[in-house]
């Protein structure tokens, strides 16, 4: 997949396409050794294109945050990471550990009985977003220039946005439909600070 991604980069450079800079995104880390390794072979084909090519790429690796325990453990994957995008489907479901395909099933009893405010899977929880908060803070203090966001159904959520603009995260993602409300919200979110 990247060796794709970085001969697209090539063909984009050669026709003189405005400069892209893409974003390696290595899933489900949990640990510095992870995140080295698979940067590592990242770099190591960017540089096999660079040579077959004789041309210089510009990219970023980084993570998704998806795992409590890269969440606490963020300040020592910040060392080989650009990047940070909180998956808060998966986190959610890894904090609680309950699968959003079964939750159906009882969610609705969790909230009546209220157990739970909110559907946790439609606007971030208090808990997953104290692991969002470590995350940030620990990324922030090991590499002060690492890029912050989140990427899910939350991002499209206002309150998860509002939360993710007080955090201090630089981006939300989410689905298409989700766009325009994403925009006033995050909108509004800036103005409230």
């Amino acid at each position: 997949q990247c060796k794709a991604i970085f001969e697209a980069l090539v063909e984009c450079k050669k026709n003189k396409i405005k400069s892209i800079i893409p974003e390696i995104m290595i899933p489900l880390v949990s640990t510095e050794a992870e995140i080295r390794i698979m940067k590592d072979l990242v770099i190591k084909v960017a540089k096999k294109v660079e040579k077959d090519h004789k041309i210089k790429l510009n990219f970023l690796v980084g993570t998704m945050i998806e795992l409590p325990r890269a969440a606490l453990k963020a300040k020592d994957i910040a060392k080989h990471a650009e990047f940070f995008s909180f998956g808060t489907n998966d986190l959610t479901q890894t904090t609680f550990g309950i699968s959003r395909d079964d939750s159906g099933k009882f969610l609705n009893d969790y909230i009546e009985n209220k157990i739970f405010e909110i559907d946790p899977f439609v606007s971030i929880d208090e808990g997953v977003g104290n692991l969002v908060e470590i995350a940030s803070q620990k990324g922030k203090k090991q590499n002060n220039k690492i890029k912050l966001g989140i990427c899910g159904e939350h991002g499209g959520d206002p309150k998860s946005i509002y939360f993710c603009s007080k955090t201090g995260l630089d981006y939300v993602s989410c689905s298409p439909y989700r766009v325009p409300v994403a925009r006033l919200a995050a909108a509004q979110a800036e103005l409230k600070k």
